[in-house]
């Protein structure tokens, strides 16, 4: 049995990010849902499906040691019974410099031990568009 208890999404997503800024991979591992079926998309990176790749692949990031700082906005919320769609607008600060926008969905699915993410796929925002003028 997990030992965290999530009771909504929210939760989830609230521990998923602390887990990335804190490069904490239990803690991490605990918002996942412990099933083959479960995937994570970094951006510009390969689809990676089953708890084994996904663990590995938090651990290589985690390893890589950056300081990254989460601001998450404009989260549209999609819920039905067993099931919870966050699309997320994430601000990182990197190294307490950089700041890169990425789009992320993150997908939760209700279990006898509370919630658990089973998909995170996230992609680079697009760079905003120019104002264009008129001649």
């Amino acid at each position: 049995m997990p030992d965290n208890q999530f009771s909504e999404p929210d939760e989830v997503e609230l521990a998923f990010y602390k887990a990335f800024e804190t490069s904490d991979l239990d803690a991490m591992m605990q918002v996942w849902l412990d099933a083959d079926y479960i995937e994570c998309i970094h951006p510009m990176s390969h689809r990676l499906m089953g708890v084994h790749a996904i663990r590995e692949s938090w651990q290589e990031i985690f390893n890589n040691n950056a300081d990254v700082e989460f601001e998450t906005v404009d989260t549209r919320r999609i819920k039905h019974k067993d099931l919870a769609i966050h699309i997320v607008n994430e601000n990182l600060l990197v190294n307490g410099e950089k700041r890169v926008q990425v789009l992320a969905t993150n997908i939760y699915e209700k279990t006898p031990d509370g919630w658990r993410m089973i998909l995170h796929h996230a992609s680079p925002a697009p760079k905003p568009e120019k104002p264009s003028t008129l001649h």
